[in-house]
């Protein structure tokens, strides 16, 4: 796969697309494409976030808010389930030869000639190093930075790490000579005053229900949902689901404990089965996902909260049966 993918990227222009809201994993792997084999432009519809942009900024990247996709040879897409995340102000046509990179859980909304995909991957960074190293091409520092940052980011700073995201979050840094605090200042930003104040409103807004000695919590805030969600956590939930709403339009993002993900809860599973039910767009990792679409957020949370206390009592009978 890793070959095939590289010798699609040589010897043409290309124009990279990420995600809506695009994290430091999508413009990692973006970064690392277009520095590596060149002549390309990244292309990011819907903007990025906060950690990316400050990386952005520390790389010297550019980022392209508009870009026409019929001037290039080739249109790389990266870290994206379905082409619904690229809805910006215009619908955007991808021609039949697109190359879709990604380490989701298919949505099946690509078409499976156009995507290279590899779920059991913890980010898409890891997928874009192998891409690089059968091209023959070594991995320069600021190559390096953007590769670990999107390993550090997406395993939630390790805490859902595998020994292979290990070995190649070791290995990058070896190739392009990176200390392991040049690795972690890379995204690391002091939390702001309206991060600090949204996090608290997210707590002083939540909702939980328990079974057994698992308990999931959810929360309606204006921004920052990801944080929210690490807030509920810290305060002792062991899932959580936090949701924005924008007018006709609901923004959530989930997050779980190791503990629990080891039991046998998968949000990406949950939310994609939701977003398939609801005909909006769900899905992404065991340990992290997200949802998005028209509809009613606090209702749309409710069916979270319904969702995950399912499985929570699965996973309580399980026990159960265990210890009989």
């Amino acid at each position: 796969m890793y070959k095939t993918v590289a010798d699609r990227l040589e010897n043409c222009s290309k124009v990279i697309l990420v995600h809506g809201n695009a994290d430091m994993d999508a413009i990692g792997s973006a970064y690392a494409i277009s520095a590596t084999f060149g002549d390309s432009v990244i292309f990011a519809p819907n903007g990025v976030d906060r950690v990316a942009r400050m990386v952005v900024d520390k790389l010297g990247i550019t980022v392209k808010e508009k870009a026409e996709l019929s001037q290039f040879d080739r249109v790389v897409i990266v870290d994206t389930s379905s082409p619904e995340q690229l809805v910006g102000d215009t619908e955007l046509v991808f021609p039949d030869d697109v190359i879709v990179i990604d380490h989701h859980m298919p949505s099946g909304k690509w078409s499976e000639n156009n995507l290279f995909c590899d779920s059991t991957k913890v980010s898409c960074t890891q997928i874009i190093m192998s891409v690089i190293r059968a091209s023959g091409r070594r991995i320069d520092k600021n190559v390096g930075l953007a590769l670990i940052g999107g390993m550090i980011t997406d395993s939630g700073h390790f805490q859902f790490a595998t020994p292979e995201l290990l070995r190649d979050f070791a290995s990058v840094m070896e190739e392009a000579d990176i200390d392991m605090d040049e690795a972690f200042a890379l995204t690391k930003a002091e939390t702001g005053m309206s991060e600090r104040i949204a996090m608290m409103k997210c707590v002083e807004r939540s909702r939980f229900e328990r079974v057994g000695d698992m308990i999931v919590a959810v929360s309606v805030g204006g921004s920052f949902e990801a944080s929210g969600c690490r807030a509920l956590l810290q305060s002792g939930a062991d899932v959580a689901f936090v949701a924005s709403q924008r007018d006709d339009s609901f923004r959530i993002s989930a997050r779980t404990t190791q503990e629990i993900l080891r039991r046998g809860l998968h949000l990406g599973e949950i939310l994609k089965g939701l977003g398939t039910e609801t005909d909006t767009e769900g899905g992404g990792h065991g340990g992290a996902a997200g949802m998005s679409g028209i509809g009613d957020a606090e209702a749309m949370l409710h069916m979270c909260m319904q969702r995950t206390m399912d499985v929570f009592r699965q996973i309580k009978k399980s026990d159960a049966e265990k210890s009989v």
